[in-house]
Protein backbone atom coordinates (compact mmCIF):
# COMPACT_ATOMS: atom_id res chain seq x y z
CA UNK A 1 0.00 0.00 0.00
CA UNK A 2 3.08 2.14 0.72
CA UNK A 3 3.94 2.19 -3.15
CA UNK A 4 0.21 3.31 -4.04
CA UNK A 5 0.34 5.74 -1.74
CA UNK A 6 3.56 6.85 -3.40
CA UNK A 7 2.06 6.79 -7.05
CA UNK A 8 -0.97 8.32 -5.54
CA UNK A 9 1.23 11.46 -4.80
CA UNK A 10 3.30 11.63 -7.48
CA UNK A 11 0.06 11.87 -9.57
CA UNK A 12 -1.18 14.71 -7.58
CA UNK A 13 1.37 16.71 -7.61
CA UNK A 14 1.11 16.19 -11.78
CA UNK A 15 -2.15 18.40 -11.79
CA UNK A 16 -4.81 14.80 -12.17
CA UNK A 17 -8.00 16.08 -10.32
CA UNK A 18 -11.50 14.78 -9.27
CA UNK A 19 -13.39 14.62 -12.55
CA UNK A 20 -10.74 13.79 -15.19
CA UNK A 21 -10.34 11.14 -18.14
CA UNK A 22 -7.21 10.03 -17.95
CA UNK A 23 -5.44 7.44 -20.40
CA UNK A 24 -2.84 5.30 -18.97
CA UNK A 25 -1.45 4.32 -21.75
CA UNK A 26 0.57 0.53 -21.09
CA UNK A 27 -0.22 0.72 -18.11
CA UNK A 28 0.51 -2.62 -17.20
CA UNK A 29 -0.70 -3.97 -14.11
CA UNK A 30 -1.93 -0.31 -12.80
CA UNK A 31 0.87 0.70 -10.93
CA UNK A 32 -0.97 4.54 -11.42
CA UNK A 33 -3.95 3.09 -12.62
CA UNK A 34 -5.52 2.70 -9.45
CA UNK A 35 -4.56 5.74 -7.87
CA UNK A 36 -5.58 7.91 -10.93
CA UNK A 37 -9.16 6.12 -10.83
CA UNK A 38 -8.75 6.90 -6.87
CA UNK A 39 -8.03 10.56 -7.64
CA UNK A 40 -10.89 11.08 -10.40
CA UNK A 41 -12.96 9.25 -8.12
CA UNK A 42 -16.50 8.59 -9.59
CA UNK A 43 -17.34 11.77 -11.70
CA UNK A 44 -13.73 10.52 -13.63
CA UNK A 45 -12.75 7.55 -15.57
CA UNK A 46 -9.56 5.78 -16.39
CA UNK A 47 -8.99 4.09 -19.58
CA UNK A 48 -6.12 1.55 -19.05
CA UNK A 49 -4.96 0.75 -22.22
CA UNK A 50 -2.18 -2.26 -22.30
CA UNK A 51 -1.44 -4.86 -24.63
CA UNK A 52 -0.23 -7.50 -22.08
CA UNK A 53 -3.56 -9.30 -21.34
CA UNK A 54 -2.69 -10.97 -17.86
CA UNK A 55 -1.41 -7.46 -16.68
CA UNK A 56 -4.89 -6.17 -17.36
CA UNK A 57 -6.46 -8.94 -16.22
CA UNK A 58 -4.31 -8.35 -12.44
CA UNK A 59 -5.26 -4.47 -12.88
CA UNK A 60 -9.08 -5.34 -13.24
CA UNK A 61 -9.21 -7.86 -10.55
CA UNK A 62 -7.51 -5.21 -8.31
CA UNK A 63 -9.91 -2.62 -9.39
CA UNK A 64 -12.55 -4.95 -8.13
CA UNK A 65 -11.05 -5.37 -4.86
CA UNK A 66 -10.86 -1.43 -4.26
CA UNK A 67 -14.54 -0.80 -5.17
CA UNK A 68 -13.00 1.01 -8.42
CA UNK A 69 -15.57 1.14 -11.17
CA UNK A 70 -14.39 4.34 -12.90
CA UNK A 71 -11.57 1.87 -14.72
CA UNK A 72 -12.47 1.25 -18.39
CA UNK A 73 -9.57 -1.58 -19.48
CA UNK A 74 -8.61 -1.63 -23.25
CA UNK A 75 -6.91 -4.20 -24.67
CA UNK A 76 -4.62 -3.70 -27.57
CA UNK A 77 -2.31 -5.31 -29.73
CA UNK A 78 -0.01 -2.60 -30.14
CA UNK A 79 -1.48 -0.87 -32.52
CA UNK A 80 -0.82 3.28 -32.72
CA UNK A 81 -4.82 3.40 -32.79
CA UNK A 82 -6.48 4.47 -29.97
CA UNK A 83 -10.11 3.51 -30.22
CA UNK A 84 -11.48 7.18 -28.29
CA UNK A 85 -12.76 9.86 -29.97
CA UNK A 86 -11.16 13.41 -30.73
CA UNK A 87 -10.59 15.68 -28.23
CA UNK A 88 -12.46 13.07 -25.29
CA UNK A 89 -9.41 13.09 -22.75
CA UNK A 90 -7.92 15.69 -19.73
CA UNK A 91 -4.67 13.41 -19.21
CA UNK A 92 -2.41 10.99 -21.18
CA UNK A 93 -0.05 8.92 -19.41
CA UNK A 94 3.10 7.63 -20.98
CA UNK A 95 4.98 6.29 -17.97
CA UNK A 96 8.26 4.15 -19.22
CA UNK A 97 6.73 3.69 -22.78
CA UNK A 98 7.48 6.04 -24.85
CA UNK A 99 11.05 4.78 -25.87
CA UNK A 100 12.94 2.10 -28.20
CA UNK A 101 12.02 -1.11 -26.79
CA UNK A 102 8.18 -0.46 -27.62
CA UNK A 103 8.11 1.72 -30.44
CA UNK A 104 12.03 1.01 -32.12
CA UNK A 105 11.03 3.49 -35.25
CA UNK A 106 11.19 7.37 -34.29
CA UNK A 107 8.16 7.38 -36.99
CA UNK A 108 6.51 5.11 -34.83
CA UNK A 109 6.53 7.09 -31.94
CA UNK A 110 5.82 10.49 -33.97
CA UNK A 111 2.68 8.84 -34.77
CA UNK A 112 1.90 7.66 -31.68
CA UNK A 113 2.27 11.45 -30.58
CA UNK A 114 -0.01 12.42 -33.38
CA UNK A 115 -2.68 9.77 -32.00
CA UNK A 116 -2.41 11.33 -28.42
CA UNK A 117 -2.93 15.12 -30.06
CA UNK A 118 -5.93 14.09 -31.57
CA UNK A 119 -7.51 12.65 -28.25
CA UNK A 120 -6.23 15.52 -26.29
CA UNK A 121 -9.12 17.95 -25.16
CA UNK A 122 -7.76 21.34 -25.79
CA UNK A 123 -6.96 21.85 -22.00
CA UNK A 124 -5.60 18.62 -21.55
CA UNK A 125 -1.99 17.76 -20.86
CA UNK A 126 0.78 14.77 -21.57
CA UNK A 127 2.28 13.09 -18.45
CA UNK A 128 5.64 11.59 -19.91
CA UNK A 129 7.92 9.22 -17.75
CA UNK A 130 11.04 8.94 -20.69
CA UNK A 131 12.81 5.93 -18.79
CA UNK A 132 15.42 5.12 -20.91
CA UNK A 133 15.28 7.93 -23.51
CA UNK A 134 15.26 10.66 -21.41
CA UNK A 135 17.63 13.12 -23.74
CA UNK A 136 15.72 12.40 -26.95
CA UNK A 137 11.96 12.51 -25.42
CA UNK A 138 11.58 16.15 -25.23
CA UNK A 139 12.79 16.97 -28.71
CA UNK A 140 10.43 14.47 -30.22
CA UNK A 141 7.61 15.73 -28.32
CA UNK A 142 8.09 19.17 -28.86
CA UNK A 143 8.94 18.19 -32.67
CA UNK A 144 5.43 16.87 -32.71
CA UNK A 145 3.21 20.50 -31.81
CA UNK A 146 3.74 20.16 -27.80
CA UNK A 147 5.41 22.43 -25.55
CA UNK A 148 7.24 21.17 -21.84
CA UNK A 149 5.19 22.83 -19.29
CA UNK A 150 6.29 21.51 -16.27
CA UNK A 151 8.95 18.76 -14.87
CA UNK A 152 8.69 16.62 -11.61
CA UNK A 153 11.72 15.67 -10.47
CA UNK A 154 11.38 12.74 -7.56
CA UNK A 155 10.51 9.34 -6.50
CA UNK A 156 8.66 7.07 -8.85
CA UNK A 157 6.91 3.78 -8.56
CA UNK A 158 8.22 1.31 -11.10
CA UNK A 159 6.21 -2.18 -12.18
CA UNK A 160 4.40 -1.90 -8.87
CA UNK A 161 7.33 -2.87 -6.67
CA UNK A 162 10.39 -0.54 -7.19
CA UNK A 163 10.74 3.41 -6.09
CA UNK A 164 13.45 5.07 -8.17
CA UNK A 165 14.54 8.45 -9.14
CA UNK A 166 13.15 9.60 -11.62
CA UNK A 167 11.99 12.67 -13.65
CA UNK A 168 8.49 13.33 -15.82
CA UNK A 169 7.84 15.81 -17.87
CA UNK A 170 4.33 17.68 -18.60
CA UNK A 171 3.71 18.74 -22.23
CA UNK A 172 0.36 20.69 -23.65
CA UNK A 173 -0.43 21.44 -26.90
CA UNK A 174 1.09 24.04 -29.15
Amino acid sequence: MELESQAFEVLERLGINRGQIVLDFGCGSGTYTIPAAKIVAEQGRVYALDKDKKALDELMQKAELAGLKNIERMDTSGELKIDLTDESVDVILLFDVFHSYYFPQANDRRRLLNEIYRIMKPSAFISVWPKHMESEAKNEIESADFYLETEYSGTLVHDNYDRERGKILNFRKK
